[in-house]
């Protein structure tokens, strides 16, 4: 499946964040439940935490840039058009909204499991 439109970086910084994540060390983990053995400690704790972060330093480097070009066509810097100001605005703008969500839908998971019986 093909996706096309202006979040198409994000997404696929995303997909290759998951691809990292699920590493050989996640693999061999699989198989050896599969054969019955038992799978050692993962540090994914520490993982999700530096891909979160690395999100997070994303969104605010493409609010930065935005804000930075949106700061040139005001100066009337030559070499800034609007445009480029405004595909960096909307970039960072749907990185920022798909930022929420996923804080959203962690908070949501949290909440879900802070309920359940023990």
């Amino acid at each position: 499946m093909q996706i096309k439109g202006p979040g198409v970086s994000l997404y696929n910084q995303m997909q290759a964040m998951a691809q990292q994540a699920r590493g050989p060390q996640q693999t061999m983990a699989v198989q050896r439940l599969e054969q019955g053995g038992v799978s050692p400690v993962s540090h994914s704790q520490s993982d999700f935490g530096a891909m979160l972060k690395g999100a997070i330093d994303n969104v605010n480097g493409l609010q930065m840039h935005a804000r930075g070009l949106a700061s040139a066509v005001e100066n009337g810097v030559e070499g800034v058009t609007i445009a480029e100001a405004m595909i960096a605005a909307s970039k960072s703008s749907i990185a920022f909204e798909a930022t929420v969500q996923v804080r959203n839908k962690v908070v949501e998971a949290y909440k879900e499991i802070m309920t359940m019986p023990v």
